[in-house]
């Protein structure tokens, strides 16, 4: 049997619904899947919307033309380096194609694309319990950023502050 082929590429709009299956994996491994609404539309306008700019992107990884990990990130911006950077919404390798190198490659094209665009930061959140993940992020070199504390602004609280109540 020859020796299994793989490659990372940038996502076509036929890897759409397997890029929603590998989120779906990504939040059940999480534990979190009950907290995915997104849709195979929502996502399709997101990564190839008709006419305007994507909202986020996508890279694939695959092994023999099989769709097996993906990237899904978007732009964001330092004030402090006055440059974009990329930010890292959802990196997943399925379990088979773990340890093969898929992630490091995936990670390895997004941060060319920094590097080649000039842009001073790849980011991320991992979970704190996800030791596996975080271990392999600080092999590469990734340190973690502690001294930040996320706040998020979602359902009720987001109207209110929105100055909109439910109704």
């Amino acid at each position: 049997m020859p020796p299994a082929t793989s490659r990372v590429r940038p996502a076509v709009v036929a890897d759409v619904p397997v890029i929603l299956r590998l989120v779906r994996e990504l939040a059940e491994y999480e534990k979190a899947l009950h907290e995915v609404d997104t849709t195979l539309d929502q996502l399709s306008e997101a990564l190839f919307p008709d006419g305007r700019e994507p909202a986020a992107f996508a890279h694939v990884a695959e092994v023999d033309g099989e769709v097996v990990g993906c990237a899904i990130w978007f732009l964001s911006f330092s004030t402090w380096t006055g440059t974009h950077g990329l930010w890292l919404e959802d990196l997943y390798v399925t379990p088979a194609q773990r340890g093969s190198g898929l992630g490091q490659q995936l990670l390895s094209t997004l941060a060319d694309i920094c590097v080649e665009r000039g842009y001073h930061r790849l980011e991320w959140w991992v979970l704190d319990w996800n030791t596996p993940s975080i271990g392999f992020y600080e092999s590469i070199g990734a340190v973690a950023q502690d001294e930040w504390t996320r706040f998020r602004l979602d359902g009720p609280a987001l109207d209110a502050v929105a100055g909109r109540e439910l109704r």
